[in-house]
This record gives C-alpha cells, structure tokens and sequence, in this order.
C-alpha cells in the first residue's frame, strides 16, 4: 500500500430510516451520500428529491427501507413557506433572473381572499425548471436551453392552506398539498391572483405523511456525533408504513408469506382491518402492513383484495422463526 492510500472502510449492512433536516444550498443526493458515509451504509436512498433552495425533512433509507420509499413519494407533503410579492422570477424562486417588477398594493383581506381560491382540487402547470421529462429530457435541460415546451395542467389537492405571517412585500403560509404539487408555481399563482406576481424566497418541508420534523437530524449534528449515536438516529423500517393497517401473521401463515405465496383471507385468524375510506366497501381492497405475531419481526407490505393477501414487497432479512417443539407436538 502506498504510504498516500487510505485503508478503505468496510461498509455495513444498515436498515432502517433517517429523519433528516437538510439545509439550504445542499442537494438530496449530496445529504444522502454525506449520510451514508457517516452511517458507514452499504445500501441508502431517499424519498424525493428536495431542492437546494428548500430546508427542511428529507427521509434516507437504509438497507431494507429503500424498497418502502416510493410509499413516502405518494404520501401528502407539509410546507412552510414566503413568497415575495411584485417580482416575477424565471425559475419561480429566488435563484431565477426577474422577468418582472410590478407595484404590490394588498392587504390582508385581499390576501385572504385569494389564498381561499387555491384550496381544495386546483390545476397546476408544471414549471419549466423541474425534473419532468418530455421526449426523454428533463424540462429544465429546455429551460436553460432558453426553449419553453408545452405542459398540460395536472389535477393536485390542496388539502390545507394558511397564512402566517404577512410582512409586505412578503407573506409566509403553511401548506399540506397532494404528491406533484409544485410550492413554487403556488406562490406565482397566488401573485397573478393578486395582480402583482410573486416569486417563492423560503421553502421548509416540515412533514411528509405521519413524519415531521420533530425526531430530524441536521448532518452537522451527526458530523460531531459518536458512532453509536448516529446509529441511535435510525427509525425502524416500519416507520414509512405507520399509516397502514396491521395485521399480524402466525408461525405457518408467515413462513408461506415470506415464500411469496398468496393466502387465503377466510384462512387467516386475524381479519384484515380495512383503511377509512374503505370501510363502506363490501369487500377489503387495502395495503397493510405485515409481521409475525411469535416475534413481532415486520415481514412486508400487502394488499388485500378479491378475498386474497398478496405479497406487494417483502423484508428478506426477517429472521427464521421456527415452531418450538411444544408447537410441533
């Protein structure tokens, strides 16, 4: 070895997930990366992207967890957010050049009114500086080629919407919005509503399904951390699956389930608990989640329908729990 080279270190085998909170100006691939390497990680990936100019949760996932990411991609989002108001930028942020100066002349009923019109299902067109692909090129490659392509409106729900704070220019609201909602061309639009424009200069994402910020950890906490405490950070697996039903399996049922084999719901002792908006079908259509009643180790993710359990994704480090002999006999 030369005298310049490092020993490299051996990575880990590591599930489980990290609640972070992630500073402006650094990228979600760059946290991961700095993460992973501190957590000394063989496998890690992250739940969506969160731009440089955003702060704020991004949960990583380790090892077992990645294979439950794209459950946080369809799960609601909670932001907290300042837009300023009579500036038009090309970017719909504060990193884009202005296009645009208009005198700003509101108050706060003005406001009101107009953050009351984007509550509930609204139309968005996607902004040309995003990670959509048309053709096979992401619409940003366009953007910063100067050309401006065509974008059909896309149906998201704004399920919460209020206002913080109002410093003028400025207004500050929180917002609990549908996947593919865009927290940019909300603030541009709630600007045209005001016949000023306005461009997004704050964006902090404080939740992300049942998780929120309250357990995150900045990577500069971590940097100054023992070992043992950064692997104290790490969630367990299931917390991505906390909004799904559970339902837990015996020794026999659960040995077929992590072959991959269907089961039969009639067969099962514990009944499948149906989600809310389920419980005025006739039959179960739903996704659970799924563990072993001996040891209580999560197994996978599952969906009931048409009379049958259906292994969706399955934890292939959960340990062999074979019958005692008691059980045998």
């Amino acid at each position: 070895m030369k005298p310049s080279q490092r020993p490299r270190v051996p990575r880990r085998a590591l599930d489980g997930v990290l609640l972070l909170d992630k500073g402006v100006g650094l990228s979600s691939n760059d946290a991961l990366v700095r993460a992973k390497r501190l957590l000394l990680a063989q496998k890690a990936g992250h739940t969506g992207t969160l731009d440089p100019l955003a702060s704020g949760l991004l949960p990583l996932c380790f090892g077992e967890a990645t294979k439950f990411s794209q459950d946080l991609l369809e799960a609601d989002k909670t932001y907290e957010a300042t837009m300023r108001l009579g500036i038009r930028t090309s970017t719909g942020d504060a990193e884009g050049e202005v296009l645009e100066t208009l005198p700003v002349d509101v108050d706060l009923p003005r406001i009101e009114a107009a953050l009351a019109r984007f509550r509930g299902p609204i139309s968005q067109v996607p902004p040309m500086y995003s990670a959509l692909k048309r053709d096979g090129k992401p619409l940003y490659e366009y953007a910063r080629a100067g050309q401006v392509v065509e974008r059909a409106a896309r149906e998201v729900t704004i399920h919460r919407l209020e206002l913080l704070d109002v410093a003028v220019p400025d207004v500050t609201f929180r917002v609990t919005c549908s996947k593919g909602t865009y927290v940019r061309t909300l603030a541009e639009d709630i600007g045209t509503a005001l016949g000023c424009g306005a461009h997004l200069v704050v964006l902090r994402r404080t939740g992300i399904g049942a998780l929120t910020l309250e357990h995150a950890v900045t990577l500069e906490a971590l940097e100054v951390m023992q070992a043992t405490d950064r692997d104290a950070c790490l969630r367990p697996v299931d917390a991505l699956l906390s909004t799904f039903p559970l339902l837990r399996l015996g020794l026999v049922e659960a040995k077929r389930f992590l072959q991959g084999q269907r089961l039969r719901l009639a067969d099962l002792p514990q009944p499948i608990p149906a989600e809310p908006q389920a419980a005025a079908k006739d039959s179960v259509d739903t996704r659970v989640r799924v563990y072993r009643e001996e040891d209580g180790a999560l197994l996978g993710v599952a969906r009931a329908e048409n009379g049958v359990l259906a292994p969706e994704r399955l934890i292939v480090t959960a340990p062999v729990c074979a019958p005692s002999p008691a059980r045998e006999r």
